[in-house]
């Protein structure tokens, strides 16, 4: 049997992390594709993976490789240089994006943090001497000071006041509340919005992404910059490359991170049209941006959602599991919605202990969000015999639940 070395933790010892995780009583010391497993050799399925980061499930050998022969070569050597790697991985990720313009950063919060920065700088190169951001109710875009400001969840900000200014909350998906905004409020640059709500439900809007397609519009007649916050949409997720491309619009920001790079902390910023040229030397930096070691994970993320069709697995493993849950749970009050592999199934009651229940007596891995949805978020490349015990798992689970 195959042994792995695991941290010198000595329990007898008080931790020293600070308390600002609410810790499962579990550990994993490996996984493999679509599980993972405890140091006793348990096998866990993992359909959270990560919260929406690990898209090649674990350990995929591509990335293990790529990871090992960088880390052996070069990992790091600032952006005083050339970065050979970073410059491929901007070329391929502006591909499947759409976009033009690409800045590295190391987390979705830090994207988000530069979309913010450069919808200001859009701004004041206008002349508007305070720039306004139009942000949705039920929205999350990161937990630093300006990002979370820009959330539309009081909890979450609760105890950080003063919070950023510059942020207008609207109903996610009210139109009409947006172009109420733009009479009201005239320094109004950019509307910063996530195509399908992650963390506040998976809710996409009433209006499903035409809501895209008006906030397009809207921004176009008002000279404002379109963002999209696809942290969590991007890379495949959504049984496209990123969830705005199920229209026909493109927007001028987009932020990603998570599945950017299959565990490996990094994120992106990029921009086209409006937002082409904004921030110039010196606006923006990080130190760790692009270095070569992430900067070719990137590369080789991109590389194996190509090659292994993993969007159009994504999409068809998604309709597969959503509509079999809604056949198999019709008789329970449960609304199961979605897109490719971003699933959430919403119950008639608060159901956080169910996170536990399928630890503990499923063997399943999964989350509760905005207090009743389960979330689901497998790898992209889940297999049908996965996805069926995906769903005899849940169907057994939620029925005993509500029962």
């Amino acid at each position: 049997m195959n042994t792995f070395t695991q941290a010198p933790i000595q329990t007898d010892q008080p931790s020293h992390l600070m308390p600002v995780f609410g810790r499962q009583p579990i550990s994993f010391v490996r996984g493999r594709g679509a599980y993972l497993y405890t140091a006793d050799g348990t096998e866990y399925l993992d359909a959270l993976t990560g919260i929406a980061v690990c898209g090649l499930g674990h350990s995929h050998p591509e990335v293990t490789q790529a990871i090992a022969e960088q880390a052996g070569t070069l990992i790091h050597t600032s952006n005083l240089f050339e970065v050979p790697w970073q410059t491929a991985a901007a070329q391929k990720l502006a591909q499947v994006a759409g976009m033009e313009e690409v800045f590295f950063s190391n987390s979705g919060a830090e994207s988000n943090e530069g979309a913010i920065k450069i919808a200001r700088k859009f701004g004041h190169l206008q002349g508007i001497a305070t720039p306004k951001i139009i942000v949705a109710d039920h929205s999350f875009h990161g937990r630093t000071l300006a990002t979370l400001s820009a959330t539309g969840n009081k909890k979450v900000q609760e105890g950080f006041g003063p919070l950023v200014e510059g942020f207008i909350r609207v109903p996610f998906g009210d139109v009409e509340a947006i172009e109420e905004a733009a009479i009201q409020h005239p320094d109004i640059v950019a509307i910063l919005v996530e195509p399908i709500q992650g963390e506040g439900g998976v809710n996409t809007a009433p209006q499903g992404f035409s809501y895209l397609e008006d906030i397009r519009r809207i921004c176009n007649q008002h000279n404002w910059l379109m963002m999209l916050d696809e942290v969590q949409t991007g890379n495949g997720r959504t049984g496209k490359y990123f969830a705005y491309q199920h229209t026909n619009i493109v927007p001028d920001v987009l932020t990603t991170a998570k599945g950017l790079g299959n565990g490996f902390p990094i994120g992106a910023v990029m921009t086209q049209g409006r937002g082409v040229g904004v921030l110039t030397a010196g606006n923006h930096g990080s130190t760790y941006s692009g270095t070569a070691l992430g900067s070719r994970v990137v590369y080789t993320v991109i590389d194996v959602i190509e090659k292994e069709n993993l969007i159009e697995n994504a999409a068809n493993m998604g309709s597969y599991i959503v509509q079999q849950l809604a056949q198999q749970l019709s008789d329970q009050k449960v609304a199961v919605r979605g897109f490719g592999l971003m699933i959430g199934i919403e119950l008639p009651k608060p159901c956080a202990e169910l996170v536990h229940i399928a630890r503990d007596q499923h063997q399943l891995i999964i989350n509760v969000t905005a207090g009743s949805v389960v979330r689901l978020l497998p790898p992209l490349n889940i297999t049908q015999e996965q996805a069926d015990q995906l769903i005899q798992r849940l169907v057994t689970m939620i029925q005993a639940y509500l029962a």
